[in-house]
């Protein structure tokens, strides 16, 4: 394959920076990892408000948990944004207009400042913007995190598919929809998302324990990630109701999120609410490794709807939890069949939060099962790293470079 760092690469997310989203966390460790690869890479997200400030004395990349190395250029482009300034029930078109203009404007900026670049968009309207101007942008690769449900956004998406270098879908899941669109399936490069190495090992578990002030002797079982309903925290909790024993640590989540969990729970208003789970609230990204060190037990338990978490999702806190050899349990879907095998992680009924107790018993309750499971996740980690994720990317890109368009399997 050629030198990955002779062409440079511009991202395109539209995301908030930094936000208490995984979406930005991840764009950021993306374009970060593309950067260590030898490559000169441009982040280009979106300029939104209002935007949350850094700590004092905080810079980006250290906010994120990223260690030494390269860095990516990081660019906030303007958009139309007023979302934020009316009511929920409004904010479907100021929505769309902000998204609108940030595609427009981020494809803009690479037409006239980055025309040489190879170009990986999180955004359709943005590859379209490139591909269908008068002179369109040779080197335009799509990453796809869910396959639209409306109709314009599906003929946008087909119409980019047929002039894209190629498309990058998070999971199986997104592949199969894509290709179930009628986008050859040798179009298509399958990456799930992975953790970031550069941060290093971490606090050792007593070290972790006494910085989160948990008791050394507790068994402990640590959920990390957003709340949002599909995500199933509301399922770990009536769990934890069950065993009284076990000591469970929510951490993550958007501040409106982590106020409605709080007020069902852990309030008081809940009878029977559970005194042995502390909730913790959105914590800054690089803080995270120090709960699954602490851990003996991670869970994932996504509910079976909607699509993107029964197929499309490709959650950063399965590969997390490979990277610290954290054994997990998780709910059977097809987006973690994907990823984790039976030995690898212990599965358990989707939206049945006593089938989600017996198994958190069950790993909890054998040592040597948890040692053996911890052990094969931590072997598969080096794969899933987001550097070996950019250096597979950039030989694909490279691979499709080097063929003729009509070999590329471009519709």
């Amino acid at each position: 394959m050629s030198d990955p760092g002779t062409l440079p690469l511009a991202l395109i997310a539209n995301a908030r920076m930094p936000s208490q989203r995984a979406q930005s966390l991840q764009v950021l460790q993306v374009a970060s990892a593309f950067a260590r690869a030898g490559t000169p890479s441009t982040l280009l997200h979106a300029r939104r408000f209002p935007t949350p400030s850094l700590p004092k004395g905080t810079d980006l990349f250290e906010y994120y948990g990223l260690g030494a190395g390269p860095r990516p250029r990081v660019m906030a482009v303007p958009c139309l944004d007023w979302i934020d300034r009316v009511p929920t029930r409004l904010q479907y078109v100021p929505a769309r207009a902000q998204e609108l203009t940030f595609a427009r404007n981020a494809a803009r900026y690479v037409q006239s400042s980055m025309p040489d670049c190879r170009v990986l968009s999180r955004e359709a309207e943005s590859a379209r913007t490139l591909l269908a101007s008068k002179q369109p942008h040779p080197k335009v690769y799509v990453e796809v995190h869910r396959v639209p449900g409306g109709r314009t956004r599906k003929r946008w998406l087909l119409e980019v598919a047929a002039g894209a270098r190629g498309l990058i879908a998070i999971s199986g899941g997104v592949r199969d929809d894509l290709v179930g669109l009628g986008i050859p399936e040798e179009q298509i490069l399958v990456e799930h998302d992975g953790f970031e190495a550069s941060r290093g090992a971490g606090l050792g578990r007593e070290e972790a324990r006494a910085k989160l002030g948990v008791a050394q002797d507790a068994k402990l079982v640590v959920y990390t990630g957003g709340l949002l309903e599909w995500k199933g925290v509301d399922l770990l909790v009536d769990a934890a109701r069950e065993l009284p024993e076990l000591t469970f640590l929510i951490a993550g989540g958007m501040d409106a999120d982590v106020a409605k969990l709080r007020a069902r729970y852990l309030s008081g208003q809940d009878a029977g609410a559970p005194d042995n789970v502390r909730l913790d609230g959105f914590i800054a990204p690089k803080d995270v490794r120090d709960y699954l060190s602490a851990a003996d037990l991670g869970i994932v338990p996504n509910r079976s709807k909607p699509a993107i978490s029964a197929k499309y999702t490709s959650p950063l806190k399965v590969f997390e939890a490979m990277d610290a050899g954290l054994p997990l349990v998780v709910s059977d879907l097809p987006s973690l069949r994907e990823i984790l095998d039976d030995t690898e992680a212990c599965y358990c009924a989707a939206d049945d939060s006593a089938a989600l107790g017996r198994a958190i018993a069950k790993v909890m309750g054998d040592e040597g099962l948890r040692a053996s499971m911890s052990a094969k996740m931590n072997a598969r980690a080096e794969d899933h790293s987001w550097d070996a994720r950019a250096k597979r990317i950039l030989d694909w890109m490279d691979t499709r470079e080097t063929m003729d368009p009509k070999n590329r399997g471009v519709a």
